[in-house]
């Protein structure tokens, strides 16, 4: 391991909250807690911000898999401060094969590719077809993110509904992607459960999710609920 790579995991262990740690722990059961640290988020992105400038950070970017759930973290903090979008695409790209739990995805946000939701488009085509759990969720994610406003397409909600898979995070986030959907573009969304095109489980997952909204109307909840499917045990 790198001098660098233990400056930084000395850090990250003189950060850790304990208590945090066993908090968070129960939320990312696919993480052993032992690969856990316990740094909270804000301290860990305000650590980012400052380490972003060191100029050996390269050599804790390169040497992957981290060993720590929070270096991991700290990692996807650091890339998501790109200001160019080919380098920030390249740094994502490299780290997705090591991104373990659902946590880890979800933090990955990167501001520049809102800048460049054209170029995105064919990267998502690409993370969505593969057979990798969070680089699925991480394509649903960004469609989440920044396709869904003003970007927006009905071809996108095709996208999402196509993929196929028994994988419970990737099953989430189709749900919590049309829950989302349906808040901000309803009329459009709604077919798709009237119509049952998502397998059971995800299309109540759904429902519940867009009944969990405060975007969505007593009225348009009623409705929704009325649509659950029963599910045999």
């Amino acid at each position: 391991m790198s001098d660098m790579c233990n400056v930084i995991r000395e850090k990250l262990f003189e950060l850790r909250d304990e208590e945090y740690k066993a908090f968070h722990a129960k939320l990312i059961p696919t993480v052993n807690k032992e690969n856990i640290i316990g740094v909270r988020t804000p301290v860990l992105r305000k650590y980012a911000k400052e380490m972003s400038k060191h100029p050996q950070i390269g050599e804790f970017l390169e040497e992957l898999p981290h060993q720590y759930y929070d270096e991991n973290n700290l990692h996807g903090f650091i890339i998501e401060l790109y200001k160019d979008y080919e380098k920030c695409l390249e740094a994502i790209e490299n780290f997705l094969p090591y991104v373990d739990n659902w946590a880890t995805c979800d933090m990955l946000a990167p501001k520049v590719f809102g800048r460049h939701t054209g170029e995105l488009l064919e990267q998502i085509h690409k993370w969505i077809a593969s057979e990798d759990t969070y680089t699925i969720r991480f394509a649903i994610n960004m469609l989440m993110r920044f396709y869904l406003d003003e970007e927006f397409s009905p071809k996108y909600l095709e996208l999402v509904a196509g993929v196929k898979s028994e994988e419970y995070y990737v099953k989430m986030v189709i749900a919590w992607y049309f829950a989302t959907a349906l808040a901000k573009q309803y009329d459009i969304v709604l077919p798709y459960l009237e119509q049952k095109k998502l397998e059971a489980w995800t299309h109540n997952k759904t429902i519940q999710k867009a009944c969990e909204s405060y975007r969505i109307t007593a009225e348009q909840k009623a409705y929704l609920r009325s649509l659950k499917e029963n599910l045999r045990r």
